[in-house]
């Protein structure tokens, strides 16, 4: 399972009423979506995500999302 699988695996899951196909995911989101985003991910894969890492560039997409995680991984090497 890539990693872009895994994160819509589990934000689905949390987020079910979210299209996550969405040209412009962060525009899906309230920020109740965010913060629950950001935890999740934290929890998930052990990384720090803050309220500066909540841009709309971070959030666009799943890709852009899978990104923002995997240097947020490669940063604690």
């Amino acid at each position: 399972m890539t990693m872009k699988e895994k994160i819509r695996i589990l934000l689905e899951d949390a987020l079910p009423l979210v299209d996550f196909d969405a040209d412009f995911l962060f525009a899906e989101l309230d920020s109740l979506g965010v913060t629950t985003i950001l935890m999740l991910l934290s929890d998930e894969f052990g990384i720090r995500l803050e309220a500066s890492d909540a841009t709309p560039k971070n959030l666009k997409t799943i890709d852009s999302i899978a990104q923002m995680v995997e240097r947020k991984l490669a940063e604690l090497k």
